[in-house]
């Protein structure tokens, strides 16, 4: 009992003092007291929170962590597409669509910071726009085609879209619509509106706000996954069955010959805007590593065109301008060549680094059909293209090695018939089967041998790898049930 009321005495006692010395304090010191001791604890309430987050974030996996935001844009362009309200999160009840992909499995919410929100879009009920319907088993959105186009429309009269701009989008959405309806996914419509809805948001955000292209161009993975909406945004067009991955072990190669710090050129032929994509749909399984860090040399207008604009920023790329297109305009003739230039510069000090892959086209475009019989073959190789990877290659300081690439996947997305000046064409797309085979690399010393004239050599190569083309061709157009070459 002493020892108890000796503790209360005390406990008084120190009470008493601390009382004491708080008046005495001045008023400055207790304001400067009060707001350290906030600090202090503001600081362990963001502490525990992280600390609460982090646990959260560890029980997804890394691949849903990565693809994440592709998913939860898709819900955020819905809506401004749509006037849909954010209340409360969705729910997997009112989008059960939103898991069919792969990407979309991690529940955020995504918006574009620079993007005009189109939630105005369909609110006013006396302008005629369709009305969202119901499903049996509880109310959920259901969104008609006629209702996103109608969004375009309204971007239209609000003067933030042109109206050419306009017409592409709704000859794009029409088009890549029929073609995912003709490979009889059962989940098609929800296909497609997922993924247009996206598309156009991106085309809508890089209208207002251009994204500018360096000389080198290394893919956006965050916070928007550009890589990933090109991915899905294609892989609904490809019939699987029918397609064809050639030479698997030479692939096996060189990934091998990259990890050991080698370079590696692929020299391949050109089919369509959807070539980056194809390419790493068809080698995302067995070689992830290729199909993700491939770096594409690339014309200018993938980089122009605002419809093309946002697949290209989800690939790696070195800009150029196509010789095809060099003289459309007299007057920025020399500026193209100065941005080429450039351009080579920034791939000599990439390849000195290693471990890189380029693929490039020397044919300075896509391939066409020929004009009488309609049938379809690799455009020539332009021997000083091919001959600047060579040198390139050559001086880099690492191993190198050229290898011939065979692509074949213009049904899918055919160019036009004949080259355009213009930037805008028409998006002919379809579902199809298709086909992609590499054979093994070429010694330019071997090719060169018997030449006497470096003229001659680099006429020689050149000639050797496009001569690998058309024989890899065939057995993609027997193996994909394409048209022959």
């Amino acid at each position: 009992m002493g020892r108890t009321s000796s503790n209360k005495e005390d406990a008084g006692a120190l009470f008493h003092s601390l009382r004491s010395a708080c008046a005495a304090t001045p008023l400055n010191l207790k304001i400067i007291d009060l707001y350290v001791g906030f600090a202090i604890f503001t600081a362990l309430i963001q502490v525990v929170y992280m600390a609460v987050q982090s646990l959260l974030l560890s029980s997804y996996s890394s691949e849903q962590r990565k693809q994440g935001i592709q998913g939860s844009t898709t819900r955020a362009s819905l809506c401004r597409f749509c006037s849909l309200q954010f209340g409360a999160p969705f729910s997997d009840n009112e989008f059960p669509w939103i898991n069919h992909a792969a990407s979309r499995t991690f529940s955020c919410v995504f918006y574009s910071s620079k993007a005009k929100a189109m939630a105005e879009l369909l609110q006013d009920k006396e302008s005629g726009a369709p009305a969202a319907g119901t499903t049996g088993g509880g109310r959920r959105p259901q969104i008609e085609h006629s209702q996103l186009l109608y969004g375009i429309r309204k971007e239209v009269e609000a003067k933030r879209l042109p109206p050419n701009a306009a017409a592409g989008m709704e000859e794009l959405y029409q088009n890549y619509r029929n073609a995912v309806f003709q490979s009889g996914d059962p989940a098609a419509a929800e296909i497609v509106l997922s993924n247009m809805a996206v598309a156009f948001d991106r085309v809508l955000l890089e209208l207002e706000d251009p994204f500018v292209f360096e000389p080198y161009h290394k893919a956006l993975r965050e916070p928007f996954d550009y890589y990933m909406f090109g991915q899905n945004y294609i892989r609904p067009l490809v019939d699987f069955r029918n397609s064809y991955l050639g030479n698997l072990s030479i692939f096996n190669e060189i990934e091998e010959k990259l990890k050991q710090g080698h370079n590696v050129v692929l020299i391949s032929n050109h089919q369509s805007e959807a070539d980056p994509a194809i390419i790493a749909l068809l080698l995302e399984k067995t070689n992830p590593h290729i199909a993700e860090n491939m770096i594409y040399v690339a014309g200018d207008r993938v980089i122009i065109d605002p419809l093309c604009k946002p697949f290209s920023m989800g690939r790696n790329l070195i800009c150029v301008y196509s010789k095809k297109h060099m003289y459309d305009v007299p007057e920025h003739v020399e500026m193209k060549r100065r941005a080429n230039t450039r351009s080579l510069k920034e791939m000599a000090l990439l390849l000195r680094d290693g471990s890189k892959i380029v693929w490039i086209a020397p044919s300075g475009g896509r391939d066409h059909p020929d004009s009488l019989t309609e049938e379809w073959y690799p455009e020539p190789f332009d021997s000083s293209s091919v001959d600047n990877m060579r040198r390139l290659i050559r001086h880099s300081g690492a191993a190198g090695h050229l290898y011939p690439l065979a692509l074949l996947c213009y049904d899918i997305m055919p160019p036009p018939p004949k080259v355009e000046k213009e930037i805008g064409e028409r998006r002919i797309i379809a579902f199809h089967g298709v086909g992609l085979s590499v054979a093994p690399k070429i010694c330019p010393l071997e090719t060169a041998a018997a030449c006497k004239k470096s003229e001659e050599a680099k006429d020689a190569f050149a000639q050797a790898l496009y001569g690998h083309g058309p024989s890899q061709n065939l057995v993609l157009v027997s193996a994909s049930g394409n048209r022959s070459f």
